[in-house]
């Protein structure tokens, strides 16, 4: 009985996954930043309709499969500065949907062993931290640390700390950038930002896992 019921959750998992993967590939046939774009004079006109049109977008841009940094990047170009904590916090409400995802996905099936054990030793908030500082697509940092079982609150906080310096860039640009085309979303991310963030996330998980990778080889050798 009990494997009849996860092999009903899990197909219904993967039915929800397949139509979901219909709408996005619908939206992004009929939708694009650059609809957002061409209709930036008027969004920036009022502070409040930046505040509305990037609150909307941060609820349907995980259908959308946009990247997080764009709502970072229209803030900053619609508020400046001050917008910061308006795109962290979008930011950090906009992964939280795949993240939920993943956590069907992990009721239906078992915990990913590697993705359980990688958690077990870093830590539920430290490895969401350290994998949002490496520039891996946000969802699907999100959807991971759904499916290896990190609990709701370390996501928040891994997701806010993690996504800090990508905010901040990306607001930055925003708020430095005459015209805001597609094109500021492919210089956002500079490789100094990239390194920076690479080496405090192998500082951050390095020695926890490779203890781990010595007690395995010290259990392979016994």
């Amino acid at each position: 009985m009990r494997r009849w019921i996860c092999s009903l959750a899990e197909q219904r998992y993967r039915f929800m996954i397949g139509l979901i993967g219909v709408i996005v590939a619908a939206a992004i046939v009929t939708l694009s930043p650059t609809v957002v774009f061409d209709h930036i004079t008027w969004i920036v006109a009022d502070p409040v309709r930046v505040v509305l049109v990037t609150t909307g977008l941060a609820i349907v841009r995980p259908l959308l499969a946009w990247p997080t940094t764009f709502l970072a990047v229209l803030i900053g170009y619609g508020i400046g500065l001050g917008g910061l904590p308006l795109a962290l916090g979008l930011i950090t409400f906009t992964s939280i949907p795949p993240y939920l995802l993943g956590r069907q996905y992990d009721r239906a099936t078992d915990h990913s062993k590697v993705g359980a054990e990688f958690i077990e030793r870093t830590g539920d908030t430290r490895s969401v931290v350290a994998t949002r500082l490496i520039p891996a697509p946000s969802d699907v940092v999100s959807v991971g640390a759904g499916i290896a079982g990190v609990s709701l609150i370390p996501f928040i906080l891994g997701t806010i700390i993690g996504e800090l310096p990508w905010a901040i860039a990306g607001v930055l640009a925003g708020a430095s950038a005459e015209t805001l085309t597609t094109l500021s979303l492919r210089t956002l991310i500079q490789p100094q930002l990239i390194a920076a963030g690479s080496i405090i996330a192998v500082i951050l998980i390095g020695p926890p896992i490779w203890a781990w990778i010595r007690e395995r080889r010290w259990e392979l050798n016994y």
